[in-house]
């Protein structure tokens, strides 16, 4: 979990441990691949499924929001080739005020 909490303190050095822990338990299994731990945020297909199961179920939020919220957290992370599925989720949320709802 410490680990976690590191990648997203990169972005935002105020992260609330409870929350990056409700986002770990929320991926679950996803976790334990390499490939699906990660997000390429050069593939629409993966931006397209942040959208839909992470901004829209579980946040809430859809269209031209959800849109904006997972683009700021790609710009966030632009210079981190690989970029974990956590802190993307973390970064997301954050950008549509909805770090306390989770």
């Amino acid at each position: 979990m410490s680990d976690y909490l590191a990648d997203v303190q990169k972005y935002d050095s105020a992260a609330d441990e409870a929350v990056v822990n409700k986002i770990v338990r929320h991926l679950g299994i996803a976790l334990r691949n390499k490939d699906s731990a990660l997000v390429s945020a050069s593939d629409p297909k993966e931006l397209e499924r942040v959208k839909e199961k992470w901004c829209e179920k579980k946040l809430g939020v859809d269209g031209v929001e959800a849109d904006a919220a997972i683009a700021a957290a790609a710009q966030a992370m632009a210079d981190d080739r690989s970029k974990s599925r956590v802190t993307f989720y973390y970064l997301v949320a954050k950008n549509l005020g909805k770090l306390q709802a989770l």
